[in-house]
């Protein structure tokens, strides 16, 4: 699902906007003073909110789930604990320099289909339960402050690759990613983000195709996908701090995205016939920063 996907950057989005928004656009000459004497310092969140989602990866039905999260930062260090995903960037962040290189691991937890009970079409639960697929790898990127708007908004490119060690699809995901966020003041930041998904065949069969046994199950056409191009995301967040600034207190966060299911991924039966190419999902959370 692109549900670690929209966590990620709603959670995400306070660490990014730590190191600039003290000189973003000012709410105040003490609050800008108060950031800045804590910048550099450790801090870490947690939160958490609710999630409207399709109820499978491609499916037409959606549900709400709730979503935890936490994250931080240790000596420059990042990392991130969210919903079903773990990473964490193992090249220390610069405060003074504009660029930064990143580069770790990644782990994600693949929950599609691995409950019944959360599948509303009757079709696609005759296929069966899933296992859930542990998919670990890895993550290079780079990022530039001052791009657009002002000198403390930032750009950011990465691709990952992870691959499930659990015999569920015993195959790979690759994705590459491209993120904006600019600042508003120490209270606010907005972000814009972007990525494709390129999976294997193994993904593709186990998630997307359909056998003749589950065929006869379900009434769904037998369904063989290759590998290749499984989708394509945008999205946004709003991030707004509730007491004292980005870096202490409680915030709200606010964001979505929409996904298009593309190639044999999209014309699968799962898809096509009983559910949907357009895929929308909505999340809303609180956090709170130490």
């Amino acid at each position: 699902m692109r549900l670690n996907l929209v966590l990620a950057a709603l959670t995400g989005a306070i660490v990014s906007t730590v190191a600039s928004a003290q000189d973003a656009p000012p709410s105040g000459s003490s609050a800008r003073e108060a950031m800045a004497a804590d910048l550099g310092k450790d801090t870490i969140t947690v939160g958490g909110g609710g999630v409207y989602l399709p109820d499978y990866e491609g499916s037409k039905d959606y549900r709400f789930t709730a979503a935890p999260a936490a994250l931080g930062s240790y000596k420059g260090f990042n990392f991130q604990l969210i919903g079903n995903r773990f990473n964490i960037d193992l090249i220390p962040d610069s405060r003074t320099s504009k660029f930064d290189f990143q580069a770790g691991p990644i782990a994600v937890l693949n929950l599609n289909r691995d409950s019944l009970k959360q599948i509303n079409n009757r079709q696609v639960r005759a296929l069966g339960e899933l296992g859930n697929g542990i998919e670990l790898g890895g993550f290079v990127g780079f990022g530039k402050t001052g791009i657009i708007t002002s000198p403390y908004d930032k750009l950011s490119i990465s691709v990952s690759y992870r691959h499930d060690v659990n015999n569920v699809s015993d195959s790979r995901v690759v994705t590459p990613s491209i993120n904006y966020l600019t600042p508003l003041s120490t209270k606010a930041a907005v972000a814009l983000f972007g990525s494709a998904d390129n999976a294997g065949r193994g993904y593709a069969q186990t998630y997307f195709g359909v056998t003749a046994q589950q065929s006869l199950a379900s009434g769904l056409a037998i369904y063989s996908p290759g590998s290749g191009w499984k989708s394509v995301t945008g999205g946004g967040v709003v991030t707004y701090s509730l007491t004292g600034n980005l870096l202490h207190g409680f915030k709200v966060l606010a964001g979505g995205t929409y996904t298009k299911m593309l190639g044999d991924f999209g014309n699968s039966p799962l898809v096509r016939t009983v559910g949907s190419r357009n895929q929308w999902i909505g999340a809303a959370g609180l956090a709170y920063t130490f």
